[in-house]
């Protein structure tokens, strides 16, 4: 999926998705066209930083408790 649609799944902005990839937190695939490219794996990513957020870690906080993209 394109990041539009993940982020509409997510109910996050596309804006908050490239944020995560630069903080290394959310894979940066690109498809052969130069778009990016998630799964569901990363949608299930997003909702663990989410919901790790609802119990209120920080961003950087969240990733030892995260499947981070190295670690597929």
């Amino acid at each position: 999926m394109r990041i539009g649609e993940l982020a509409e799944r997510a109910g996050t902005t596309t804006r908050t998705l490239r944020y995560y990839e630069s903080r290394g937190l959310l894979p940066a695939r690109r498809a052969e066209n130069g778009y990016r490219s998630y799964d569901e794996g990363d949608l299930r990513l997003l909702q663990q930083i989410r919901t790790l957020q609802d119990f209120g870690f920080d961003l950087e906080e969240t990733r030892p408790f995260i499947d981070t993209p190295g670690d597929r």
